[in-house]
């Protein structure tokens, strides 16, 4: 049975209600907190699951022209942002540092400077 998000629009509470397809709509609800029927449908973000095939082709799709962005490293941090979200993937704080630096105008040079042992293993070699 899906669930619907709603708001109570006497007390501003958020609550969750079961209802059946055939009942969305037909049955009136109550808030949960308070028993009020002023309440409104809350519109909940969507999230779609991709595979790792679709999820390539969508960047691949939005970044199909790199060249250049060496030189803009604004649009460098933007691209890997959105990578990074696309991959799905727990990342490293190093890379959020290293988009917050391009995306504030840093270059890649710069950042490697200042960050020197970016991209060694523990080992100290280089992947």
């Amino acid at each position: 049975m899906p669930t619907y998000d709603f708001i109570c629009n006497d007390c501003n509470e958020h609550f969750d209600v079961f209802l059946s397809f055939a009942e969305y709509g037909k049955k009136k609800v109550s808030c949960t907190h308070c028993k009020s029927k002023n309440v409104r449908r809350r519109m909940t973000k969507v999230r779609v699951a991709k595979s790792d095939e679709g999820r390539m082709e969508s960047m691949a799709d939005d970044f199909s022209g790199f060249e250049g962005l060496e030189d803009d490293p604004k649009s460098m941090g933007r691209m890997m942002r959105k990578m990074g979200r696309e991959m799905g993937e727990e990342l490293p704080p190093e890379f959020n540092e290293v988009v917050d630096r391009l995306e504030s105008g840093q270059s890649p040079d710069e950042i490697e400077k200042s960050i020197p042992d970016l991209g060694k293993t523990d080992s100290g070699d280089n992947d």
